[in-house]
C-alpha cells in the first residue's frame, strides 16, 4: 500500500498549471507590436492547447517600466515585457527572491537622437543650454546608451555627463515639442515609429543611435517572468515562447495588417498613417526577433557604473533555458 501511494505521489503532477494568465500590454510604439498580434490571434491560447493547457489569456492595459515590474513582483501580473536596462535592474534586484529570467527578447531596433539644432551634429555639441527628452532619466535605454557613450568619450569619473542635460517626455509629447520649435527641447532620443516621423521634417537630423554605441542590433523590448512561475507552468512559458515566434513571423509576412493593428490599439501612434508604420516596418534595422541582442552589453555596464550588483557570466544566465539555443549575445 505504501508503494502505490508513493508511486501516485510521484505521477502525478506537483501543481496544476493557470487556467488564467495576466500579461500587461506595454507601454505602446512599434517595439510592443508581437503583444498585439498575440492578442488578436489568440495565440498563447493556441499554443497552450497544443500542449494540453486551457488558459484564458488577460490583456492588461498598463505601460511603463517601474508599474510593469512592481506588477510582476506583487502577483497582478504573470508575465511582462519591457526593455533590457529595466529587466536587469529586476533580475538583480530579485536574484534570491523571485529570481526574474527572460523567457526571449521581443524586437530589436534602434533608437535615434534627433536634432532640430543645425549646430549639434554630435553628442559632444551638447551645452549647458540644451535639453534632451526621454521617457526616463539615468534608467531609459537612451540614458544608459549616453552614459556609455560619456565613459567612453569622457572616462569612468564622467559617466553621467549627459544626464544634467536631459528631461523627462513620453514620445508623443517628445515628438510635438521638437517639431513645435517651441524651444522646450533641443533634441529627442526616441524609437520608432516616432524617429521616422520627426525625420520626416527637413529640419530635423539624427546625430546618434543605440546601434552606433552598442556596435550592432539591440534587443528593444524582451518578455520575462519569475522562476516560480515558470517552474509551476511550464507548458505555458513554452506556449508564449510560440506565441512570440509566430506574432513574429505574422508582422514580417504582412506588415499592412500588422500595422493596422498596431493603429488600433489605444497606444501613442495616434496619428500615424498605416504606411508610415509600414514603411516603419520595411526599415531592415527594426527586427522582430526572439533572440536576446547585446543584452550582455548593458548587463557589463551596469554591473560596471555600479547600477547592478550582479554581474551575468553570459546572457544564458537571464533567460531560462528554452531560450538557451539560440544564438544570443
Amino acid at each position: 500500500m505504501r508503494r502505490l501511494i508513493l508511486f501516485a505521489l510521484l505521477a502525478a503532477p506537483l501543481v496544476a498549471e493557470v487556467s488564467e494568465v495576466r500579461f500587461p500590454l506595454g507601454a505602446g510604439g512599434v517595439g510592443f507590436l508581437p503583444l498585439l498580434v498575440m492578442q488578436k490571434y489568440g495565440l498563447i491560447e493556441k499554443y497552450a492547447k497544443a500542449a494540453g493547457v486551457t488558459v484564458k489569456v488577460r490583456w492588461i492595459n498598463i505601460g511603463g517600466p517601474s508599474v510593469m515590474n512592481d506588477a510582476l513582483l506583487s502577483g497582478s501580473a504573470d508575465f511582462i515585457a519591457a526593455g533590457p536596462p529595466a529587466f536587469l535592474t529586476l533580475w538583480d534586484r530579485t536574484i534570491t527572491s523571485a529570481k526574474v529570467k527572460g523567457v526571449a527578447a521581443m524586437t530589436s531596433l534602434p533608437m535615434y537622437l534627433n536634432t532640430r539644432s543645425q549646430r549639434l551634429k554630435k553628442l559632444d555639441d551638447i551645452t549647458d543650454h540644451d535639453r534632451i527628452a526621454v521617457t526616463s532619466i539615468k534608467v531609459s535605454i537612451p540614458s544608459l546608451v549616453m552614459q556609455m557613450y560619456a565613459r567612453r568619450r569622457y572616462g569612468p569619473s564622467d559617466v553621467d555627463h549627459f544626464d544634467k542635460y536631459t528631461v523627462t517626455m513620453t514620445h508623443p509629447d517628445g515628438v510635438i515639442a521638437l517639431l513645435s520649435g517651441s524651444g522646450a527641447i533641443d533634441a529627442h532620443f526616441t524609437s520608432p515609429p516616432f524617429a521616422q516621423r520627426e525625420l520626416k521634417d527637413p529640419h530635423i537630423h539624427t546625430i546618434l543611435t543605440t546601434d552606433e554605441v552598442l556596435g550592432g542590433s539591440t534587443t528593444f523590448t524582451m518578455v520575462s517572468t519569475t522562476t516560480r512561475f515558470y517552474d509551476q507552468n511550464p507548458k505555458i512559458c513554452g506556449a508564449v515562447l510560440k506565441a512570440l515566434a509566430e506574432a513574429n513571423r505574422r508582422i514580417m509576412s504582412d506588415k499592412k495588417t500588422a500595422a493596422e493593428i498596431l493603429l488600433a490599439s489605444t497606444g501613442g501612434e495616434k496619428g500615424f498613417s498605416v504606411g508610415e508604420i509600414v514603411e516603419v516596418l520595411n526599415d531592415p534595422h527594426v527586427k522582430f526577433t526572439t533572440t536576446p541582442e547585446n543584452t550582455m552589453k548593458y548587463a557589463t555596464f551596469m554591473h560596471d557604473v555600479g547600477s547592478i550588483k550582479n554581474r551575468p557570466v553570459s546572457w544564458r544566465d537571464l533567460f531560462f533555458p528554452d531560450i538557451r539555443k539560440a544564438p544570443g549575445s
